[in-house]
């Protein structure tokens, strides 16, 4: 077996450094999914992954290990569990701490329905476990008696970046403790800083519950949950692994085995990454590790190194991000200024509370997040911080469709979610000038909430103004009055792309940037007047957007204008290459202006509706990855 081992983690490096994708998480999980495949019999028992990027191994063992020459590309495998691809996968939502509640609901489905010689393993990594859900999962599968469920823990001390938090602390004491003395001092510190498990933990230390045995291999935490507790297990000794699999699935109840790894193991360049073990990469020099190509300066640096100046100009702000310094760009910020940056863990809601707290007292903080993780914590940005009017600002990064990653990442739900929310201000800046304007704007509001959003990649060329009216910036300027475009954050290129298009074919089209998207600028209504018609170009999707607000603002101002929207549909779309899916979607310069000037040559009665049909045909018809 380890000769098998080593095969995958050569297979592994050779097609992910090509392709990119999570190498460091699936090499530390090599060993540890052998084992589970050799004791329990996937699909009958479920394999259940949080989060789904270290399910590489699982893919190769079930028969799709000749799907990585294409992985996370149209054609080839998805980067996290698909169920489209084998009946052997089940969660495919790639956001953390989730996994606990499935396993406890599929667990429970099999208990009431008799069928007892099934399991199901959730192999879930200890930055996971950093999130509420996950402890919301525990504390009902605690109460269970009768359901087969392996809690597996994937110890590695990583999400992203280190895991942090008391749990975090728990697990490595359970790494480094050897005796008596050692664990009471680890308690007393501990102790310190958890106060809702503390208790029992005080009680495990002073010997009122536990023995002495129990003290120096510390399961008393996990125990006084209510769980079996099995390990600390070293994850890469697949006969040691196997031993503790088997003896989890045969005791009938929840069981957590607790099994230590290192994220990167076998590959030294990844070992080396200190600061994210090779998390997630792009193409690679298999050898060296080093990147085939360089990369530009992306939105991010730009956004990191703007925040890093202005927090040396202001001492009340703050960063806060939700384990992902280095990818939101908050890196830079903790490097100048560690005392206020704070890394919650896997704890969006957390996060978004404690900012709205730190607004309260005179703070302003940063919370920089991925654009779909801001999913996770809608109640507390409508109730917690909008409501209060705090003054917090929040950076999402991968706004709009984002590739690679699939449903689950793209960043396409932001602006409608956002547009529902009152006090709250959203910002979608063009280029790097504008994000830095944004930025600075959005910190000088401190009487309510602010959002700035812009997506992955490379940073386009600045784009100039021509002139700046009541905050919205004309872009292009035509003579004639035909059409007004309204040209949504980074989709400013295409649309100047588009006005140029049209203007060959004989349709005068006029292109402006909001800027601020919400609330938009009343002034808008007056610069649409003039027009015969309005196109919104959003990265995101149409219903509830950007254009969605604007026809609700006509409608109150009685105006007639008709208004189509380009964006993206109501719909889960699989991974591919962004441009692909744009293409696919028909957000593309000559779709866009074709559209345009068949829509000026027709009467306006209908007009409206014939286009919108005529768009989501054309996404129903050549779209194959939605769904």
């Amino acid at each position: 077996m380890s000769a098998l081992a080593e095969e995958i983690r050569a297979f592994l490096i050779e097609k992910v450094t090509r392709s990119g994708g999570h190498l460091g998480p699936n090499l530390g999980v090599v060993e540890l999914t052998l084992a589970v495949h050799r004791i329990f019999q996937s699909p009958k028992d479920v394999i259940l992954f949080d989060t789904g990027h270290q399910s590489y191994v699982h893919k190769i063992l079930t028969g799709r290990a000749s799907g990585f020459d294409l992985l996370r590309q149209r054609g080839g495998l998805a980067g996290y569990p698909s169920r489209a691809e084998s009946a052997h996968d089940v969660i495919e939502n790639s956001h953390a701490s989730t996994s606990l509640s499935w396993g406890d609901g599929i667990s429970r489905g099999f208990a009431l329905q008799g069928e007892n010689d099934r399991s199901v393993v959730v192999v879930v990594g200890d930055g996971a476990l950093t999130g509420g859900m996950a402890w919301e999962a525990l504390n009902n599968i605690a109460t269970s008696k009768d359901q087969r469920l392996v809690i597996l823990v994937n110890d590695n001390e990583r999400s992203y970046s280190p895991t942090i938090g008391g749990l975090a602390t728990h697990l490595a004491t359970l790494r480094m403790t050897r005796g008596y003395e050692k664990f009471l001092d680890w308690g007393k510190e501990f102790l310190q800083r958890t106060p809702v498990v503390g208790n029992p933990i005080y009680e495990t230390l002073h010997g009122i519950k536990k023995g002495i045995k129990d003290i120096v291999a510390p399961q008393g935490m996990f125990e006084d949950l209510g769980l079996k507790y099995i390990g600390p297990i070293d994850g890469h000794d697949i006969a040691a692994m196997e031993s503790a699999l088997e003896k989890a699935k045969h005791y009938g109840a929840p069981v957590i085995v607790h099994a230590l790894t290192k994220k990167g193991h076998g590959y030294s360049p990844a070992i080396a990454d200190e600061a994210e073990k090779f998390h997630a990469i792009g193409i690679l020099d298999p050898e060296t590790g080093q990147p085939l190509a360089k990369s530009g300066i992306s939105w991010t640096n730009v956004f990191s190194n703007e925040l890093a100046d202005i927090g040396a100009e202001r001492k009340e702000i703050v960063a806060i991000t939700a384990a992902m310094l280095g990818p939101t760009g908050l890196d830079e910020f903790q490097r100048r200024f560690p005392e206020r940056t704070v890394d919650v863990g896997i704890a969006e809601q957390h996060a978004l509370t404690s900012a709205a707290g730190l607004a309260f007292v005179g703070m302003h903080p940063v919370v920089a997040l991925y654009s779909t993780f801001l999913n996770r914590a809608f109640d507390q940005l409508l109730l917690d911080v909008s409501l209060h009017h705090a003054g917090v600002t929040l950076v999402l990064d991968r706004a709009g469709i984002t590739g690679d990653d699939g449903p689950s990442h793209h960043g396409i739900w932001d602006l409608a979610l956002t547009g529902i929310i009152p006090t709250l201000q959203v910002a979608a800046p063009r280029d790097g000038t504008r994000l830095k304007e944004s930025l600075r704007e959005a910190l000088d509001i401190d009487d309510a909430p602010t959002l700035i959003r812009f997506p992955k990649g490379a940073l386009p060329q600045d784009i100039g103004t021509i002139e700046r009216v009541d905050g919205i910036d004309f872009l292009y300027r035509c003579e004639s009055d035909d059409v007004l475009l309204v040209s949504v954050g980074a989709f400013a290129h295409l649309a100047l792309e588009v006005a140029a298009q049209a203007q060959r074919e004989g349709v005068g089209v006029t292109v402006i940037d909001p800027r601020w998207v919400k609330p938009l600028p009343p002034s808008l209504l007056d610069i649409a007047q003039r027009y015969s018609r309005v196109v919104v170009i959003e990265d995101g999707i149409r219903h509830g957007g950007i254009a969605s607000s604007l026809s609700e603002m006509f409608r109150d101002a009685r105006s007639s204008i008709p208004i189509h929207s380009v964006g993206v549909p109501l719909e889960f779309i699989e991974h591919s290459k962004r441009a692909e899916i744009l293409h696919d979607l028909g957000i593309t310069v000559q779709d866009i202006s074709r559209s345009i000037v068949e829509w000026h040559s027709s009467p306006l009665g209908n007009n409206f509706f014939k286009v919108e049909m005529q768009s989501q045909e054309h996404e129903s018809e050549s779209h194959k990855p939605i769904r």
